[in-house]
């Protein structure tokens, strides 16, 4: 496990303590069932504001705390865990593309505002069906952004979208009515419940991110593998832990399961994988915050948090028996959320050809 200092185990233990008692799955049963398009709590997502966890990667001076990667990375492992809805991910990478390809101008007018979360942020790149960042058609004429992303997430009540076009990364501001008028947001449902939208641009404005350089797409595409690994990691620790607990506790011809030495190899199996998992996760933070081999790291932590959570959460449902089947017990959330995550921001597949790409093959 990665090695904390003081102030990221106070950090840890704060985010621990609040999703448990603050958030538990419950919460987003209350979420789900208000039927709300944007999917979370905005009460809760205040509160996560002034804990300073929406600034976590932002610099001071921006009214950020820039406790740096690793930290950002364990609460949003800590939020996994419950299945926590809200949009702390895609603000986090909203703002770290303005941290990389913004001007001072630029930084200062939006930094302090997702940091404090007056404004909430995502990103907004593919433009179909499967994860492709290279295959872009939106584009600027005059300041004015056109263009169809699909399956955007926590786009309901996002002012800010950072958005990719065929010649580089744009901010679209939709904080004032006119501005809005210019985005269309169309709900799209998927199996985690949560918000995805397809949001049209019609001649948007637009200001360009041109201080990333011409990599800057794939600088925040690794970022987003890497947070989203690890939410995905808190909901393999979770799932296993839980299903470890029900194994313990169920019992079939007067023995625990737990006893049956078939089902301690299933177990014995997740938890070699887990480790891994976690292995490459919070190498690919290390790696974010030393600036090196971050490409790489990204696609390993990506590609094994897909490979780890596919076979934990169907493991998972499968071993509660005909209860994990059902919607009254929280296992179900963990897979369908699951399946979701995996085919953001790159498949196996695509993150395998990426690596291979990366080193030269």
């Amino acid at each position: 496990m990665a090695v904390l200092n003081e102030e990221q185990e106070m950090l840890r233990d704060m985010a621990r303590e609040w999703v448990t008692n603050e958030s538990a799955v419950a919460k987003f049963r209350a979420v789900r069932a208000s039927g709300e398009p944007r999917a979370y709590d905005p009460a809760a997502y205040a509160t996560i504001a002034r804990m300073g966890w929406a600034g976590v990667i932002i610099p001071e001076e921006f009214g950020g705390t820039d406790f740096g990667w690793l930290s950002a990375g364990m609460i949003l492992e800590e939020m996994g865990k419950t299945v926590t809805a809200s949009p702390l991910l895609t603000t986090t990478l909203a703002a770290a593309a303005i941290v990389l390809g913004g001007n001072p101008e630029q930084k200062a007018k939006w930094l302090p505002q997702l940091a404090g979360g007056a404004m909430i942020g995502t990103l907004a790149i593919d433009e179909g069906a499967h994860h492709n960042p290279h295959r872009l058609e939106t584009s600027v004429s005059d300041s004015s952004l056109t263009g169809t992303k699909a399956f955007v997430h926590e786009a309901h009540d996002a002012t800010l979208f950072v958005v990719a076009a065929a010649d580089g990364m744009y901010v679209v501001d939709t904080s004032t009515p006119d501005a809005a008028a210019s985005v269309q947001v169309a709900t799209r449902h998927l199996a985690d419940m949560r918000s995805h939208a397809q949001v049209t641009f019609c001649g948007a404005r637009a200001e360009k991110l041109a201080h990333g350089g011409d990599d800057l797409l794939d600088q925040v595409l690794d970022r987003a593998r890497i947070l989203t690994a690890c939410e995905m990691l808190g909901m393999a620790q979770q799932v296993f832990d839980t299903t470890l607990d029900y194994l313990k506790q169920r019992v079939q011809f007067n023995q625990a399961l737990s006893s049956f030495q078939a089902l301690q190899h299933r177990m014995a199996d997740l938890f070699g994988d887990l480790a891994m998992m976690r292995s490459a996760v919070e190498g690919g933070l290390q790696a974010l915050d030393s600036g090196m081999m971050m490409p790489h790291a990204a696609a390993i932590a990506k590609a094994e948090a897909n490979r780890v959570l596919h076979t934990i959460s169907r493991e998972g449902v499968q071993l509660h028996g005909g209860i994990g089947m059902t919607d009254e017990y929280d296992i179900g959330f963990y897979l369908k959320r699951a399946r979701v995550l995996e085919a953001s921001w790159g498949s196996t597949g695509f993150l395998k050809d990426r690596f291979a790409t990366l080193s030269g093959y």
